[in-house]
């Protein structure tokens, strides 16, 4: 059985060279989509067995021997590369240390993103995990301050269009539907945000988009876990900070690509594709002195 995706529908291939095989069981103890069991001291390959091959390559990176490829699923043995030696890699202070100075930018310099440091913030992109490979994540790219504010305009128009759905007397009548949540987060922050954007949009002022001269929307085919371009455009933002360029997670800009079949098609998505995550990116024009502690609503220990 092949497990479906939204760019596969057939299980990859596993091949093993025998010859090389110590049969040590790595490969086995790896493999989740158990197409891959020892019997009688060889390593089997059954690809109908449990969800068959979904090309994750783990039994490939694993082996010490280097004899098995996978084939299939958008992945080929290429895909395989050595892994950086442990002591050049980030150690948990330094790593620490890039978190805990991101913040947040909405204040950008007038320079434009290089195209390499959009090459670069795409190949960190693809080592982000994902629910099932191969990854469904796909990327919009709005390079350039004019091209971004355009898109912010047109989602500015578009909740100018469906203000009403956020009027008092709308949410009142929808409160046994949407839960008192919904409706409260709607009054409090998503109506207000809507007529704050309309007007100072009407100001010649982007307050959605916050002229950023980089737009990056993480979205997904229906097939993917939801949260998968969550994941994808935190990778970029935590990597943006390596490059020197300042992001905001814009979630706002998802409603209107959910809801609206123009904008799908005008930007090129796909309209069956699930609600994703807005990342604005550039040069930050302000430089903060002090960093914020944040804290966690709750940790439970069971």
């Amino acid at each position: 059985m092949a497990v479906k995706t939204g760019r596969a529908d057939k299980a990859a291939l596993v091949l093993i060279d025998y010859d090389r095989c110590t049969a040590c069981g790595l490969c086995v103890q790896v493999c989740k989509g158990a197409p891959l069991y020892l019997e009688d001291g060889l390593v089997r390959i059954d690809p109908d067995r449990i969800f068959g091959c979904v090309g994750c390559g783990h039994c490939a990176a694993i082996c010490p021997q280097e004899c098995i490829k996978v084939e299939g699923r958008e992945l080929t043995p290429n895909d395989l590369y050595p892994l950086p030696a442990m002591d050049s890699l980030a150690t948990y202070q330094q790593l620490y240390k890039l978190l805990f100075s991101r913040r947040s930018i909405r204040e950008f310099k007038e320079k434009e993103v290089e195209a390499e440091k959009i090459e670069q913030l795409i190949e960190s992109v693809s080592t982000a995990p994902m629910g099932l490979p191969p990854s469904d994540v796909e990327i919009l790219v709005i390079k350039g301050r004019e091209k971004v504010r355009q898109l912010s305009w047109d989602i500015i128009d578009y909740f100018k269009r469906i203000k009403w759905m956020f009027s008092p007397a709308t949410l009142l009548v929808m409160r046994p539907v949407l839960g008192k949540e919904y409706l409260e987060s709607s009054r409090t922050f998503l109506a207000p945000a809507i007529d704050l954007f309309i007007a100072e949009k009407e100001q010649g002022k982007d307050y959605l988009l916050y002229d950023a001269p980089l737009a990056l929307y993480f979205h997904v085919s229906p097939y993917a876990d939801p949260l998968d371009p969550v994941i994808a455009a935190t990778y970029a933002m935590i990597t943006a900070e390596t490059l020197g360029l300042g992001s905001c997670m814009i979630g706002t800009v998802a409603y209107g690509f959910r809801y609206s079949k123009e904008l799908k098609k005008k930007y090129g998505i796909p309209l069956r594709n699930q609600q994703g995550i807005m990342l604005i990116m550039g040069y930050p024009a302000v430089k903060y002195q002090r960093g914020i502690k944040r804290s966690l609503a709750k940790v439970t220990y069971y």
